[in-house]
């Protein structure tokens, strides 16, 4: 029963931060058009890189949705600079993360997750800013991650806030949240306390390590906060901690991959240190610089698996996320179910991860000509296209976006 008390804990002190990040993420997608974000980010230099870190802080995108992102921005017209910068800031943290940081993990983490992604992102975006000539020129690629929906009245733009919030969103964090949380429980229960306290004399060491596991593993911003608590419960040092949560979501193989494919191999370095070095630099100042009582987490050891603790306000909650995430993902892993049409061509896109590839691949496909509609079953990659398009175009564009087509 500890493992289940310890997961229901941790769900009901995240839910109403969560729910709250969900509505303003929406309200972002709604109220604000995508033209905004590409206007401030063409120009090659300082201010671009700043501006293109500020609007990836609180963008509530994971690596996998930033991806695709990113490479549309550049496409049209962002500066590399800009486009590394918005690469590096925007899977750290989001408005969603920030707020479930803050109930988890205490002030000082919510302050010092968004300020280090500014800082490495600035760092980064400078980088590989250096010897930029002009941007590429504008292509008629769309991304929908940012763009603005199609409603232009406020009843239309209320409904698409809370679509994107409460079903778009979770369908992409969900799974990685819920696989955040029982790692979580688990370490909580089942790791012996003290654990990691033969880091303590080694931060350095234990930072390497915590490197070492998560460049490979996919965690989203959200999904790592669980794990990096209860690492922290059992002797993992926070300036260790903070390290899971700014490589986790930020660098993995499958964003390195695309990275050097979209914005080239220079990039891709620059993105992957900056990164790394970044959140270890970090990690060393929160250890042997910053108090550690102001690393006192709100849910202490003693609450985290014994009892039941939870609030009349943070149950509600709780049930309402947990409905909505039974939704999400009901209506994520549902296959598509197209009527009988004529002209129908089958392909399987590999390498969408979320809700947000999915909508670019549909939403790309669909401009080409002879394109009459376009299915995108997520769970299995199968595309099915009605119409008769240019099979190359189609491949083309898949391309461009940084997925593949599997022969």
């Amino acid at each position: 029963m500890e493992f289940i008390y310890s997961l229901i804990n941790m769900l009901a002190e995240m839910a109403p931060y969560l729910l709250l990040g969900f509505l303003v993420a929406g309200v972002l997608y709604a109220f604000v058009p995508g033209s905004v974000y590409r206007r401030h980010l063409a120009r090659p230099g300082a201010w671009a890189v700043i501006k293109a870190a500020l609007i990836g802080v609180p963008l509530p995108l994971c690596s996998c949705g930033v991806l695709p992102t990113a490479v549309s921005l550049r496409r049209n017209g962002a500066s590399r600079g800009a486009s590394t910068s918005f690469l590096i800031a925007t899977p750290q943290t989001g408005i969603d993360s920030i707020a479930a940081t803050y109930s988890l993990l205490g002030p000082a983490f919510a302050i010092i997750r968004p300020v280090a992604a500014l800082a490495t992102a600035f760092v980064g975006g400078m980088l590989a800013s250096r010897d930029e000539k002009e941007a590429d020129p504008a292509c008629d690629l769309e991304v929908d991650t940012i763009d603005a929906p199609v409603s232009d009245n406020l009843t239309g733009k209320i409904k698409d806030a809370l679509r994107y919030g409460f079903v778009e969103m979770i369908q992409n964090i969900g799974k990685w949240l819920i696989i955040g949380l029982v790692i979580a429980a688990a370490i909580t229960v089942f790791v012996p306390d003290g654990f990691f306290t033969f880091f303590a004399g080694y931060p350095l060491l234990s930072m390497i390590a915590v490197v070492i596991v998560a460049v490979p593993m996919y965690v989203c911003s959200t999904g790592s906060i669980p794990i990096a608590l209860s690492l922290m419960l059992k002797g993992l040092s926070p300036g260790a901690a903070f390290v899971l949560l700014m490589a986790g979501p930020a660098a993995n193989f499958a964003s390195i991959i695309i990275v050097s494919k979209s914005l080239g191999k220079r990039a891709a370095a620059i993105y992957l240190a900056t990164i790394v070095l970044g959140a270890i630099a970090i990690g060393l100042c929160i250890d042997y610089l910053m108090p550690r009582d102001w690393f006192t987490m709100p849910m202490v050891a003693g609450h985290a698996h014994c009892h039941l603790d939870i609030g009349l306000f943070s149950g509600i909650c709780s049930i309402l996320l947990i409905a909505l995430l039974i939704n999400a993902l009901i209506r994520k892993y549902k296959p598509n179910k197209s009527d009988k049409m004529e002209h129908l061509h089958t392909i399987t896109v590999k390498g969408m991860s979320c809700g947000h590839c999915k909508a670019m691949v549909e939403k790309n496909i669909a401009k080409l000509p002879g394109v009459e509609s376009v299915a995108v079953d997520l769970a299995t990659g199968q595309t099915t296209i009605q119409g008769n398009p240019d099979a190359a175009a189609v491949k083309e564009v898949i391309e461009d976006l940084g997925f593949t087509v599997q022969p």
